[in-house]
This record gives C-alpha cells, structure tokens and sequence, in this order.
C-alpha cells in the first residue's frame, strides 16, 4: 500500500485560505485521523488527496510518484462521506457487488469479499432488503461496506459517523478499527471527534486554522501537545492553563503558583519570563489527608460526568483549576479538599502559545 505525501499544499477560496502550505505523510498501512475544530481545513485536505478539489498550489505524491493531477477514478482511492452515498433501486448485495463485477472480478471472488465486510458490519440479516427501506444508518454502513469490499489501496473518510444514531456509531467504531487491523491499507480518517480519533488512529493530525499544528501518536499527543490549542482542544474538558513569573537570568530559575506548596524549577525558560502552566484535569489529584506535597482547596462547584465521574472546579488563591476524579471519591468531596499535582505532569507554554521543551524540577 502506498504512503501520500502533500508537499505545501495550499487551498484558497477568493479570500479564505482552507488548507496553508500543508507538508505531511501519511505513513503506508496505517490510519491517520485528521482531527480538529469544524472549518480547520480537514475535509478540504481530505478531498485534495481524493481529486475532488483542485489545489491552488503544492503538490500530492502517492509513493513518491506525482498525482496532483490524476483524475479521481485513477487514484485507486475508496472514498466514504458524511452522508451515505449508495446505489437507489438496488439491495444492499447488489450494493456492495456493483462496483466489484465492474472490476471484473470472479464471482467466487465477490462473494468472498462481501461475506467478509457483511460479517464485521453486521449486515447478513440485510442483504436482500432494498437499500430505500433502510434507515441511514444502516445506507451508510453499506457504504464503508462497499469502499472495503473494493480492497483500494487507499481509504479515506470523511466524518462517517456523524450522522449515524448512538448504537450504529459504536457498532461501526468497532468495526471499523477491526478492519483497519485486518486490511493493513493506507487510511485517513476526518473527524472532528476526539474519542474516534483516539479509538481509531495510529497517529493523529491536530489541524487548526488550515494548518497541521501537531502529528504524533494519540497518547503522545495528549500527554504531550506541542501547543495551547492542542491542550485545550484534546481532553473532556481540556487543560488547565496558570500563567506564571520567571525570575529574570537565573539558571534554573524558580517559580511561584498557587498549586504548589514549594516553588518549582524550569531548567531552562529560553529566555521568557512568563510561561503558561498546562495540567490535564485528571492529574490535579484529591487525596483524603494532608500532605507536604499538597494544598489545600475550595470546592466552587461539582458536577456527574460521562461514566460517573466527577469534575470538580477548584479555587486555590487566585487559581481556578478544573479535576476529575472517580465516582466513589467525587461523591465524597464537600467544601474543601487537598490536592497534588504532580510536576512531572505538569507542560510549559511559551508566550507564543508553543510547548517549551524543558524537564521540571522540584
């Protein structure tokens, strides 16, 4: 399978520019989610790669051969929209063959490929009914069904699940990283949901403003995003965010915040002398005594999250700070409470909104 690469791929629209200059690959055999705010660019990217759009400049290479100007049915691309796109008048067998006996495919082939596809997305119970008695969500499991069955060599999707009920989109979640396992093609997947680009990715593409402002793997970038935007935007709610003071021209050089009961160190500030903090809410930890490594807290406000967890606002001076913490702790939290936050787990920003790459000490 085939790895794409865009090379300062520009996309503008009168005065709006989509896509800014984008350089990236998308490694072969793997999925890349495209993943970012609506109006960031993805779906435009998306449909570059596809051939359906036209780019201003820059150039698209599929295994370093050039293809910015292949026509779209010579990309050997299997493409699923937001909307189920699917044969009317036909049922769903007839939906998902179509495209493989125009392929000229053996018939013992045919059906092999469709029973496989058919059998993950659930669909045995559905292949004689009539694609126009079906609800959408179904039509668009019929859809991923067909662009499968097909075996391109590459895949791209754009927002599949997003109009798909709560059960479909699970179900198709599932089947969908089950067959990105299996198939080993070269996959990118638009989204502008988190939990699937984290189910489903090898890596992840953070697009913000037309640009790719971050790819890395999921863990890495949620852990470690390589900018404001990335820690706001990854997370349920997304980072704390506590500006503080750097002492001028000491190496390494201290630092006051509420949520520490000592100063910390920053090896190195590249010569700023204020920094943003960033802490994941789930790392700003309860515990039930006092400790030395703790401060003490106000509870503002307190509030059931998806799974039972509780998000906890918390005031520690002027610092409000956002927690989340499990169910049987939440529940128990009244007024005030100690809290930890652990520095390893703390990222740096600069002023310009990037992470800075130093190691914090105590």
């Amino acid at each position: 399978m085939p790895n794409i690469h865009t090379e300062n791929l520009r996309k503008e629209y009168r005065e709006v520019t989509a896509v800014r200059d984008v350089t990236i690959t998308f490694p072969t055999s793997t999925v890349t989610c495209l993943l970012g705010p609506s109006g960031c660019g993805k779906t435009t990217l998306l449909r570059m790669i596809a051939g359906l759009e036209k780019p201003t400049s820059g150039e698209i290479y599929f295994d370093n051969v050039p293809a910015t100007s292949l026509e779209p049915e010579k990309r050997n691309i299997g493409m699923v929209f937001q909307y189920p796109v699917v044969y009317r008048g036909l049922n769903v067998y007839r939906n998902i063959d179509l495209p493989l006996a125009q392929a000229k495919l053996s018939e013992g082939e045919r059906k092999k490929r469709i029973e496989e596809v058919v059998g993950v997305l659930d669909l045995e119970d559905s292949l004689e009914k009539n694609i126009g008695d079906l609800d959408s969500s179904t039509r668009q499991k019929v859809a991923v069904a067909r662009a499968i069955a097909r075996k391109p060599q590459i895949i791209l999707f754009d927002e599949p699940l997003t109009n798909v009920d709560v059960n479909t989109k699970v179900q198709l979640k599932e089947a969908l990283k089950k067959l990105t396992i299996q198939l080993k093609q070269t996959i990118v997947y638009v989204t502008h949901d988190q939990t699937e680009a984290m189910t489903l990715a090898d890596q992840i593409a953070l697009m913000n403003q037309g640009e790719i402002v971050q790819q890395d793997t999921p863990r890495a970038l949620y852990n470690h995003p390589s900018d404001v935007f990335g820690g706001w935007f990854l997370g349920n709610p997304g980072m704390n965010f506590i500006e503080v003071h750097v002492e001028d021209g000491k190496k390494p050089a201290k630092v006051k915040c509420a949520i520490f009961p000592k100063d910390i160190q920053l090896p190195d500030t590249h010569g700023e002398n204020r920094v943003t903090l960033g802490v994941r809410p789930e790392n700003v930890r309860i515990l039930k005594a006092k400790s030395e490594t703790a401060v003490r807290a106000q509870v503002i406000r307190k509030s059931i999250q998806v799974g039972g967890q509780y998000l906890l606002l918390l005031k520690i001076g002027d610092v409000v700070l956002k927690s989340k913490v499990p169910p049987k702790l939440g529940y128990g939290v009244r007024k005030e409470v100690w809290i930890e936050v652990l520095v390893s787990q703390v990222v740096v920003f600069g002023k310009n909104g990037r992470r800075i790459e130093t190691k914090l000490e105590k």
